[in-house]
């Protein structure tokens, strides 16, 4: 911690930007003091659909919102490399996040890191709270 500041660190890829995503960094900036957004490279998205919305505009979009207090693009070869350089006391995970707690805190431990992992289980009850849903909308009703 940087004396009683407490930082938080959220990830993730943030397409298409919806409640689902500020209902999770909401929670996750009410844990600290500070809440640093690690938004995914386009590259890195393997285990969904890519990105619909280029990582340089979605950077941009999750840096205007009133609870980030800073937002910067993911490491392209490494995953730690953004906890290494920000040092944060608290990551948070959403409710839908693939990474596994205790497979985290054990990597981040190898490597001296000391941030304590937190899954955010909470889920904002809407009808389009996920990209995929809201694709699937644009698919349906549009094309």
């Amino acid at each position: 911690m940087r004396g009683t500041m407490t930082r938080v660190m959220a990830t993730g890829t943030f397409d298409i930007l919806h409640p689902g995503h500020l209902l999770y960094l909401e929670r996750s900036r009410a844990l600290g003091d500070e809440l640093v957004v690690v938004v995914a490279r386009d590259i890195n998205v393997k285990h969904k659909p890519r990105p619909v919305v280029p990582e340089d505009q979605r950077l941009r979009m999750v840096s205007a919102l009133k609870m980030v207090d800073m937002a910067v693009l993911g490491s392209v070869t490494d995953i730690f490399e953004p906890v290494r350089a920000l040092r944060p006391d608290i990551i948070t995970l959403g409710y839908d996040q693939y990474m596994d707690e205790n497979w985290l805190e054990g990597e981040l431990r190898k490597r001296g890191l000391m941030a304590r992992v937190v899954r955010i289980s909470e889920r904002e009850p809407c009808e389009l709270c996920s990209s995929r849903q809201i694709v699937e909308k644009i698919l349906k009703e549009r094309c």
